[in-house]
C-alpha cells in the first residue's frame, strides 16, 4: 500500500508532500528534496517539524543548507496541501445526486478553460449520445459522370451565389496534383460529386469540359467560394486552368483565428470540435503502406461519399465559423488581411524560387571536406576512435575518460545535448569540436544534400509551402522545404543561401528587412518616452540603453556593455529571467538580475506595459496584437513564484511579435497592391520574418526598393519611425 509505494505512512503524506512539493499546484517544496529522500528523513525523524529542526544529521552537506534556508518554504507547503476541514458548508444533497452529464455544456466549459483531454471527452460522449439519438447523420449526395448528368448539374448551379467545392485529386503537393473528382454543394446535407477520373473502365466526365464549363463561375469575384485549406486547391484549379477569384471563408484559417494554439485546425478536427462528429477516414478508401491506392483507384462510388462528405462538413463548419469570428471582432482580420494573403501566398508558392544545383554540390563537397577533418580533429583531442554521432560512445570519452561533470541526465543515460555542450566547452576543447560538427552535419544533410533533390523538375525552382495556421504568434512559417531556419550564424550556412538565384537571366534579388520591427513595436506600446525619442533620433538602441542602465555617455558605451544590453531588449521581449540571461551572456545571475532591475528602472513605461498587458491577458484570457488578433494563453490566471512564468512570458511576446506579424502581412498586400498598379514586373518570392525577398528587371531595382520601402514602413500607424533596410545582388546572399 502506501507505506510500501511512497515509503511513508498515511499520517506522513502531508510533511511528505510539504517536502517534495508539486510543480503542477504550485507547491515549491524544498530544492534537492524528491520522493526518496522525502521518505528516508521521514522514516528516520518522523515529521516535518523534526526533519527541519535536524537539518544537520541530513546526508549531505546541500541537502542540510537548503533543509535550513528554506524551512519556511517547506511549512508553507504544508499548508497549501493540507485540506481545509473547518469550513462550514451548506450541502443540498437533492443537488449533489449524479444525474445523466450535460455533455454538449461540459463540452463548451472544458474548451473555455482549456482542458482539451477533457474536452475531448466530452466530445466522444456526445458523439456517441447523438448517433443513438439520431442514427447515422442523414446525408444525400449525387454522382455526376456523364455528360447529361453534368449538364443537369450545370442547370442547377447557375444562380448559386455562395457554395463549397473540395477537390480530390492525384497528389498531396499541389503542384504535381490532376483533379480526379470536384465536390461541390451550397446547402447542407447534400451535394455533387463530377467524376473525371477514376478506375479503368469508370464513367466520367471529360476533365476539359467540367473545367471549361467552371471556369465562369469559379473566377467570378461575386459568387462566394467557401473551402477547407483554400490555398492548396486555388494551386490545383491554376494547374487546371482556373484562377479563383470569389474566395470566401477558409475554415482552416478561420479556426486558426478563433484559437491559434489548437493541436490542428485540419477537417477531421474541425468536424469533431464544431459538429461532434466523425468524419470517414481516407485511409478507408486508399488504404496505408505499400499498398496504398491513388484516389484514381478508388471506386467512384466510395470517392464520392467521402467527396461529398468533406464538402458538406465544411459547409457546416464555415456556417458556425463565419458568425463567431463576427461575435469575436475577428471577421474584419480575416477578410481584409489573412483572406488576401492567401491569394499572395499562393503565388509565391507557384512562382518558387531557383536553385543553383551545381553551387550546392560544390558547397556539399567543401563541407564533407572540412567534416572528415573535424573528425581526425576529434579523435586527436579524445585519444581515441569512437562513432561521434553516437551520444552513447560520446558520453563515454566526455565523462568516463576525460571526466567532465555530468550537467543534466536522460532515461538513457548522461545528455550530451546542445545545452550541455555549450556549458563543458568552458572547460574543455572538445565539445566545442563536436558543436561544429552536428552543426555542419546537419547542414550538409538538410540542405546542401536535400534541397537539389526537392527542385520541381519542370520548373527548376523550390516551390516552398507557406502556412497561416502554424505559429500561434501570427506568423507564417515555411515547409517543404523549410527556408526560414537556413542557418545564418555561420559562414557555411550563410553561404547556402549563394546558391539561390533569380528566375531570369541577369535579373537581381531585392531584399527589404524591417530595422528592429518588435523592439519598435514595443515603444509604440509601451510609449516609453526615453525608448521612443532613441527611435525618432534614429538613435543605435543597444547603445542607448546601454547608456542609461550603466550610467555612462554614449560615446563611452563599449561592445561589452552593448551586448548586454542587447541581450536585455531582446530579453524583455521573450521574457528571459535573470537565469536565462546570465547564461546567455556568462554572467552572474546576481549581475543580470541587478541588470534587469535597472532597466525597468530606468525605462518604467515597459513596466507598465509588461503589467498592463498581463492585467488584461488574466481578465479576458487571451493576449491581443495590434490589429486585434488573439491567442489563448493556458494558465494565466495561475500564480506562479519567481520572475514570469511561461504564460505570462508568452502574453507579452504574442503581443509585441504577433503585432510585428500583423506588420508584415499588412506590407506584402502593400507592395503587391503598389505592384499591380505600375504593372512592376518584380514578383514576391520569399516571407522570412521580417524580410521580404524579391526578384527583379536590374533595371527596375531602384523603382521596386522606393516603392516597396515605402508600403513596408507605412504598413501600420505606429508611434515610433519604421525603418526598412535593403540590399540587391546577383544571389540571395549578396543581396541579403
Amino acid at each position: 500500500g502506501l507505506l510500501e509505494d511512497w515509503g511513508v505512512r498515511a499520517d506522513q503524506v502531508i510533511d511528505f508532500q510539504s517536502l517534495v512539493g508539486d510543480s503542477v499546484d504550485n507547491v515549491p517544496g524544498v530544492p534537492l528534496v524528491g520522493p526518496k529522500k522525502a521518505s528516508a528523513l521521514l522514516q528516520q525523524f518522523g515529521t516535518l517539524e523534526e526533519v527541519l529542526a535536524n537539518a544537520d544529521k541530513a546526508p549531505g552537506k546541500k541537502l542540510q543548507e537548503n533543509l535550513k534556508n528554506f524551512a519556511d518554504q517547506a511549512l508553507m507547503s504544508r499548508e497549501l496541501v493540507t485540506l481545509r476541514t473547518d469550513l462550514p458548508l451548506e450541502i443540498d444533497w437533492d443537488a449533489a445526486r449524479v444525474q445523466t452529464p450535460n455533455h454538449a455544456r461540459l463540452y463548451e466549459l472544458f474548451t473555455d478553460f482549456g482542458f482539451r483531454r477533457y474536452a475531448s471527452e466530452a466530445q466522444t460522449a456526445l458523439n456517441e449520445s447523438k448517433t443513438e439519438a439520431k442514427g447515422e447523420h442523414k446525408r444525400t449526395w449525387e454522382i455526376v459522370q456523364t455528360d447529361a448528368q453534368f449538364d443537369a448539374f450545370m442547370e442547377q448551379i447557375k444562380d448559386v451565389k455562395r457554395l463549397c467545392v473540395d477537390l480530390e485529386t492525384s497528389s498531396i503537393n499541389p503542384l504535381h496534383a490532376d483533379i480526379v473528382g470536384w465536390a461541390i454543394c451550397w446547402e447542407s446535407n447534400t451535394g455533387f460529386y463530377i467524376a473525371v477520373d477514376g478506375p479503368k473502365g469508370s464513367n466520367v466526365v471529360a476533365p476539359d469540359k467540367v473545367v471549361a464549363a467552371l471556369k465562369p463561375i469559379l473566377e467570378d469575384p461575386n459568387i462566394e467560394v467557401i473551402n477547407q485549406n483554400i490555398k492548396y486547391d486555388m494551386l490545383v484549379m491554376r494547374r487546371a486552368g482556373i484562377e479563383l477569384h470569389g474566395l470566401g471563408l477558409d475554415t482552416m484559417v478561420g479556426d486558426y483565428l478563433l484559437d491559434a494554439g489548437a493541436i490542428s485546425h485540419g477537417l477531421d478536427e474541425l468536424s469533431k470540435r464544431y459538429l461532434f462528429r466523425e468524419m470517414i477516414p481516407i485511409s478507408d478508401l486508399i488504404g496505408k503502406g505499400k499498398k496504398q491506392l491513388q484516389m484514381f483507384d478508388v471506386e467512384i462510388d466510395k470517392a464520392a461519399e467521402y467527396a461529398t462528405e468533406d464538402a458538406d462538413v465544411t459547409w457546416q463548419i464555415a456556417e458556425i465559423i463565419g458568425p463567431r469570428l463576427k461575435e469575436q471582432g475577428l471577421w474584419d482580420l480575416y477578410w481584409d488581411l489573412e483572406r488576401p494573403l492567401i491569394h499572395i501566398l499562393a503565388d509565391m508558392e507557384w512562382q518558387g524560387i531557383r536553385v543553383d544545383v551545381k553551387e550546392l554540390k560544390r558547397q556539399s563537397a567543401d563541407v564533407s571536406v572540412r567534416l572528415d577533418a573535424l573528425v581526425a580533429e576529434i579523435h586527436d583531442i579524445a585519444g581515441q576512435e569512437f562513432n561521434i554521432a553516437s551520444p552513447k560512445q560520446l558520453g563515454k570519452i566526455l565523462f568516463d575518460e576525460l571526466k567532465l561533470p555530468v550537467l543534466k541526465r536522460t532515461k538513457t543515460g548522461p545528455s550530451t545535448n546542445e545545452e550541455v555542450l555549450q556549458r563543458l566547452a568552458e572547460q574543455h576543447p572538445l565539445p566545442a569540436k563536436i558543436m561544429e560538427h552536428r552543426g555542419l552535419a546537419k547542414l550538409k544533410s538538410t540542405y546542401l544534400d536535400a534541397l537539389p533533390n526537392m527542385v520541381n523538375p519542370a520548373t527548376g525552382r523550390l516551390h516552398t509551402s507557406f502556412s497561416q495556421t502554424t505559429a500561434a504568434t501570427g506568423r507564417l512559417s515555411s515547409s517543404d522545404p523549410n527556408l526560414q531556419n537556413i542557418p545564418i550564424r555561420t559562414e557555411e550556412g550563410r553561404r547556402v543561401r549563394k546558391a539561390f538565384i533569380p528566375s531570369e537571366a541577369g535579373w537581381r534579388f531585392v531584399c527589404l528587412d524591417y530595422s528592429q520591427i518588435e523592439l519598435r513595436m514595443l515603444a509604440h506600446f509601451c510609449k516609453d518616452d526615453a525608448l521612443m525619442q532613441a527611435f525618432r533620433e534614429g538613435q543605435d538602441i543597444h547603445s542607448v540603453v546601454a547608456a542609461q542602465v550603466y550610467d555612462v555617455e554614449l560615446g563611452d558605451v563599449t561592445t561589452d556593455m552593448r551586448r548586454v544590453a542587447k541581450a536585455v531588449n531582446f530579453g524583455v521581449i521573450y521574457g528571459q529571467s535573470s537565469y536565462g540571461l546570465a547564461a546567455s551572456l556568462k554572467i552572474s545571475r546576481e549581475d543580470a538580475a541587478e541588470f534587469i532591475d535597472d532597466y525597468f528602472a530606468r525605462y518604467p513605461g515597459v513596466t507598465e506595459f509588461v503589467e498592463q498587458t498581463l492585467d488584461e491577458c488574466r481578465d479576458t484570457g487571451y493576449a491581443k496584437t495590434i490589429l486585434g488578433r488573439r491567442r489563448e494563453i493556458s494558465g494565466i490566471r495561475s500564480h506562479r513564484f519567481g520572475n514570469l512564468n511561461l504564460p505570462e512570458r508568452t502574453a507579452v511576446n504574442t503581443v509585441i511579435q504577433g503585432s510585428a506579424a500583423d506588420l508584415i502581412k499588412q506590407a506584402m498586400l502593400n507592395v503587391r497592391q503598389r505592384q499591380m498598379e505600375l504593372k512592376h514586373p518584380s514578383r514576391m518570392l520569399l516571407q522570412i520574418h521580417d524580410e521580404l525577398v524579391f526578384e527583379t528587371p536590374p533595371e527596375e531595382v531602384d523603382s521596386l526598393i522606393e516603392f516597396a520601402r515605402k508600403e513596408m514602413e507605412n504598413a501600420l500607424p505606429l508611434d515610433v519611425p519604421v525603418v526598412v533596410d535593403f540590399k540587391s545582388g546577383d544571389n540571395w546572399l549578396d543581396a541579403d
